[in-house]
């Protein structure tokens, strides 16, 4: 071979090479490739709504009325309206309250079972109007809406189905007409109302009655979208089948809508639950009052902080929503011993929860994604930052663990663990080890799952959390390790 023929086979070569080189680095550079991409959404997901309304963990009720005067739980329909005069009345002192304990969304009962009104409705003379409170001038809802907005709370509605009072209750036609007219006039005068109260509660001897539930929510969501409707079957918000403030031990947002029905007793245990194979994103609320009753009763007293405790850990640690009702007195303030039990709940959550043992350790997972790694579960975005593993199919165990540094123990007795809903609820079982021994053994996680050891207080090397089954690829948005002195007893693993 000539020297020329061999020059022009190297040179020949070399462009080859550097074309090569060229293209990849292009392709290396464009980004399209190396961007790493999230895993797909299992359905069914939630709303923007829902994700905000899930992100508050606790919302205040405030049950006012009538029978805040008469010493009753329910009316009877028949009070005269001139008993409805909160003279102190202060709303502003509402909102402070909430604010104090770091509620950001309040509910007050507009209309309860009795059937009287706290605004001036013009459909009913069985409100304010007829009241001495303000010479009969007053509206308790535009006071309550303007309080919680100047305090950056967000306000919701309870407009109760069932009315004693009014005498088109029990002729269908009627009734849901006026029930209608009232709740267009309150959703056309109050804006920005973010939650919703329905529900099926009235006496076994009430008239027999249909509501439109589905004219009702049509209308709801024409008037104010984003809005979020709670019912016993939602569609937004549902109830967790009971009033201990406590969901089940399995709890998923999921559930199928058409298995539900307002009022029907036969369905607490399917809401308490929610369903796994459920195609609609409906997650549980859990409502409990601060005292016995929902009104104020002078003969009763807030309930303790080491059951307020118990009951965040069994809601909001158990994927839920706590609906905690604090109800004003005669005067029209919230008593001073609740609002002090309040700020005593909030100042207990904040020390419990105030730092996370597991950003001292160091984090080790079985597998990781490009670009969603270990360390998105312990910064503080708690939705769209996460872990996923490697796709694998479904087969392999999934895994985090998290360890002391050296020479140190992590002292704890709260484990923390959320997935990012965002993408769907996924977890349907899983374990934690401590020191290599079976401490947990549950199902659900969802929005947040807390676990508090019942053994107390924990000293120990390596936490390692076990996903055993899932719907689809895990994806843990944060896990943490706290410690509650509020739980008084201590167990070390060795």
């Amino acid at each position: 071979m000539s020297m020329m023929v061999r020059l022009r086979l190297w040179w020949s070569s070399l462009f080859i090479i550097f074309t090569l080189l060229f293209q990849q680095l292009r392709f290396c550079t464009s980004g399209s490739v190396q961007t790493p991409v999230p895993p797909l959404p299992i359905l069914p997901l939630p709303t923007y709504s829902q994700i905000k309304w899930q992100q508050r963990e606790i919302v205040m009720f405030l049950h006012f009325g009538v029978n805040t005067f008469t010493d009753k739980e329910w009316g009877t329909g028949k009070e005269n309206p001139a008993i409805f005069n909160p003279t102190g009345l202060n709303t502003t002192q509402w909102a402070t309250v909430a604010a104090d304990a770091g509620i950001s969304l309040m509910i007050l009962t507009a209309k309860h079972h009795d059937g009287f009104c706290l605004w001036p409705s013009k459909y009913t003379d069985h409100s304010v109007i007829s009241s001495p409170w303000q010479g009969g001038k007053g509206d308790v809802v535009q006071d309550f809406v303007n309080a919680a907005t100047a305090q950056g709370i967000d306000v919701g509605i309870y407009l109760s189905p069932w009315d004693r009072h009014d005498p088109r209750y029990g002729n269908d036609l009627l009734y849901n007409q006026y029930y209608l007219a009232q709740l267009q006039e309150l959703l056309k005068k109050y804006q920005n109302v973010r939650e919703i109260w329905f529900d099926g509660a009235k006496g076994p001897k009430a008239k027999n009655m249909s509501y439109y539930f589905s004219d009702w929510f049509s209308m709801v969501k024409e008037l104010q979208s984003s809005i979020n409707i709670f019912s016993d079957a939602g569609p937004d918000v549902r109830w967790v089948g009971e009033e201990t403030g406590s969901a089940g031990y399995t709890c998923w947002s999921t559930i199928n809508r058409t298995s539900l029905s307002i009022g029907n007793p036969n369905i607490t245990r399917y809401l308490r639950s929610g369903d796994p194979k459920g195609t609609d994103w409906v997650p549980a609320e859990c409502d409990i009052s601060i005292r016995p009753g929902w009104f104020w009763h002078k003969s009763e007293s807030p309930k303790k902080l080491s059951l307020l405790l118990d009951v965040y850990y069994n809601s909001v640690g158990r994927n839920c929503v706590l609906l905690l009702n604090v109800p004003p007195n005669k005067t029209g303030l919230i008593t001073d011993v609740d609002a002090q039990r309040l700020k005593e709940f909030r100042s207990a959550i904040d020390t419990i929860f105030h730092h996370n043992l597991a950003e001292d350790g160091s984090i080790k997972v079985s597998s990781e994604r490009m670009g969603f790694g270990a360390e998105n579960m312990v910064d503080s975005d708690h939705l769209w930052s996460y872990w996923a593993p490697e796709d694998d199919g479904g087969e392999k165990e999934h895994w985090i663990e998290i360890w002391a540094r050296e020479g140190n123990l992590l002292r704890f007795n709260v484990i923390a663990i959320q997935e990012a809903i965002g993408l769907g609820q996924r977890i349907k079982g899983h374990q934690i080890y401590v020191d290599g021994k079976l401490m947990v053994e549950a199902t659900t996680v969802g929005y947040k799952r807390l676990h508090r050891l019942d053994a107390g207080e924990v000293h120990a090397r390596v936490v390692r959390i076990t996903i055993t089954q899932t719907r689809a690829l895990p994806l843990i948005s944060s896990i943490g390790l706290y410690f509650d002195p509020f739980s008084h007893s201590k167990f070390t693993v060795t």
